[in-house]
């Protein structure tokens, strides 16, 4: 009697087994992208300053300005480092849930809170949520394979600005056309951002992350990183044994990596023009009411502009990968070019007095911004692993950040010089102002240089330019230290990809 057919499929033996993470990495991925949607559907974030200047609130422009708006600077200061830390070692969706209940204390305290003290509280919570972004970013790596960064973070990328864009677009539609006042347009940011953090309760926690939960990665379907390479025995390692050693070596081949030239300067741009950046992002809200202090909600478009500016934002970012020069001869140039332009914006936004015009340089400010910040993730990624790259932008970031706390205890906290938000525009002018100089003094320096060795030089090696994606805050506010490259962008928002080169790199190192 023969076997029938199904007893021989029976007896085949079972073929490999795919990873579960890999076989439903589509629908993880769906999800989160959802998730990241949703969490910038707050269609009132763009109104906050002229709610709290307005007769429902009733603040003072100098308590927002000099009392209030400071403490989120000095906050974010202080709990940027433990959320980064955090996010690793907790597997990022502790942290993502952490986020999302912040988001509702800010609009909690937004609603009910009176006086100068809830507000603080509230800028406090905010400082939170922009921390916590480096796990959005992040997690989406964690969920694929290496081969399938890119296209992931392309992904991320268009959730958020899109949640961003449509976030702005409503609360415009609704304040202007629904004609709704500032706060009921805040309870409908809170409705949001309730079902945001019910979605962040079903988000999968992951397995592994990218320093500190690294247990035998070939069963994650991973592929060895930097760190693996540094220690073979990592996986079989206490996990206190390896954490001192291991980023102290990190930190060797990251200051052997600060050699290189292009390395440096973009690290450098990556610090100084980024709290520059954030400082303009931060009161140009009140630089705005101060232009167009009307009681008529209905003809205030500060959301139309926020959607202008991202949609600018993106246009400018994703264009930038396309750009096709010898960036190490250029580079300091084309710096330069957009620092001045930023400079005259800033200058504008500072004495114009038509609210038209104070809309359209903040939107050619950020697009200006947003233009060099793919190129400089590119410029940084493409010659350092995973793990080193996710190092360099988390200092850049705290770096940046150090130096904009230092700006605005000087320049905007009432208990130093506690510039009216006029002057400190003329401030930030002044700052543009010297670091295009600088700029430009070192792009002359280069072009004079080349001019002097002519023909005799080497040619320099022809760069390939890639579309480089990046994530930018709300702002696209905002960072990202822990996912191969990250990048930071406004007053609330951000996530990057690894360049292809970084898998070839790796490779070639083991």
């Amino acid at each position: 009697m023969e076997p029938s057919g199904q007893a021989v499929e029976k007896q085949e033996p079972p073929g490999p087994r795919l990873d579960p993470e890999l076989k439903s990495w589509k629908c993880l991925v769906c999800y989160l992208c959802f998730y990241g949607f949703m969490a910038q559907m707050r269609p009132g974030e763009s109104f906050i300053t002229p709610y709290l200047l307005g007769t429902e609130k009733n603040f003072t422009a100098k308590q927002v300005a000099n009392e209030i708006t400071p403490v989120l600077s000095y906050s974010y200061l202080a709990v940027l480092v433990p959320v980064f830390l955090l996010t690793d070692s907790l597997r990022y969706t502790p942290v993502l849930v952490l986020q999302g209940v912040s988001y509702v204390c800010v609009w909690l305290l937004l609603l009910w809170g009176r006086s100068v003290l809830h507000m603080q509280f509230m800028e406090l919570f905010y400082s939170v949520t922009m921390a916590a972004r480096i796990a959005y970013s992040s997690y989406i790596f964690s969920l694929v394979s290496p081969a399938r960064y890119q296209r992931v973070a392309g992904y991320s990328r268009a959730a958020v600005l899109l949640g961003v864009f449509t976030s702005s677009v409503l609360g415009q539609l609704l304040v202007t056309v629904g004609r709704l006042p500032f706060t009921t347009l805040n309870y409908v940011s809170l409705a949001f951002l309730v079902f945001s953090l019910a979605l962040a309760f079903f988000l999968k926690r992951p397995r592994r992350s990218l320093f500190f939960n690294r247990r035998a990665p070939e069963l994650d379907g991973a592929a060895p990183s930097e760190l693996d390479r540094m220690n073979p025995g990592l996986g079989r390692a206490l996990p206190g044994a390896w954490r001192d050693w291991i980023l102290v070596r990190m930190l060797r081949e990251l200051g052997d990596s600060l050699r290189l030239p292009q390395l440096r300067l973009w690290s450098l741009w990556w610090v100084f023009n980024s709290a520059a950046y954030y400082l303009i992002v931060y009161y140009v809200h009140i630089l705005w009411n101060d232009i167009n202090p009307t009681k008529d909600t209905s003809s205030v478009y500060n959301g139309g502009a926020d959607a202008a500016s991202t949609l600018l934002g993106a246009i400018t970012s994703f264009s930038a990968g396309f750009v096709r020069i010898r960036w190490a001869l250029w580079a300091k140039l084309v710096i330069a070019a957009a620092t001045a332009l930023q400079a005259a914006l800033v200058f504008l936004m500072c004495y114009t007095e038509n609210i038209w015009l104070c809309y359209m340089a903040f939107v050619l400010f950020r697009g200006a911004y947003q233009f060099l910040v793919p190129i400089a993730t590119f410029q940084i990624a493409s010659s350092l692993s995973k793990e080193l790259c996710a190092l360099v932008f988390g200092v850049n970031t705290f770096l940046a950040t150090v130096l904009k706390t230092i700006i605005i205890l000087v320049v905007a906290d009432r208990r130093c010089l506690g510039l009216s938000v006029r002057l400190q525009f003329l401030v930030y002018f002044g700052y543009f102002l010297v670091l295009f100089l600088v700029y430009l003094l070192g792009a002359v320096l280069v072009l004079l240089r080349r001019l002097r060795k002519g023909g005799h030089a080497p040619p320099l090696p022809q760069e390939k330019a890639q579309p480089v994606l990046s994530l930018q805050d709300r702002g696209l506010s905002g960072p990202q230290p822990a996912a191969p490259p990250p990048a930071p962008d406004g007053s609330a928002w951000m996530a990057e990809a690894a360049p292809p080169e970084q898998n070839q790199q790796l490779k070639a190192k083991a």
